[in-house]
């Protein structure tokens, strides 16, 4: 490049279309549409996508634990009189199962009539749960 070839920079400025004048009711700026309004350009897509994720499906906020459910009638199948029934103990035999790699938060439900006495450790019980295993002669240590 040399010295002639440069061109020197047009000092006008860019036009400010729609503003009125003799440029007639649209004033170059065509007819309708989004182009045509003021203050209506085109939207950065990403700010949307953020503002969206949220609503998006599957995206959970961090919530309560989900809780494992074993039924009464279960335990007397399986364990013995006097066994001692924890978390562990019901994932090893297969009643429940791990709640993303840990050992999930155990319920036991009142359904179903036992007779054997157990000794529950570390799991929740509903009341009639609670009263049957009472009665049957175990004890229950949440």
């Amino acid at each position: 490049m040399q010295l002639h070839q440069i061109k020197a920079k047009d000092n006008q400025k860019r036009k400010r279309v729609g503003r009125g004048g003799k440029r007639g009711t649209f004033s170059g700026r065509g007819v309708k549409g989004q182009k045509a309004r003021a203050g209506t350009g085109t939207k950065p897509i990403i700010r949307e996508v953020i503002k969206k994720y949220p609503k998006l499906r599957g995206y959970k906020t961090p919530q309560g634990k989900k809780v494992e459910v074993v039924n009464l009638r279960d335990l007397e199948k399986v364990f013995k009189s006097g066994d001692e029934i924890s978390p562990t103990t019901l994932l090893e035999k297969g009643l429940v199962k791990r709640e993303k790699g840990r050992v999930p938060e155990v319920k036991i439900l009142g359904q179903g009539k036992i007779k054997k006495a157990f000794n529950i450790k570390g799991c929740l019980a509903s009341k009639k749960a609670k009263e049957l295993i009472e009665k049957a002669g175990g004890s229950l240590k949440e």
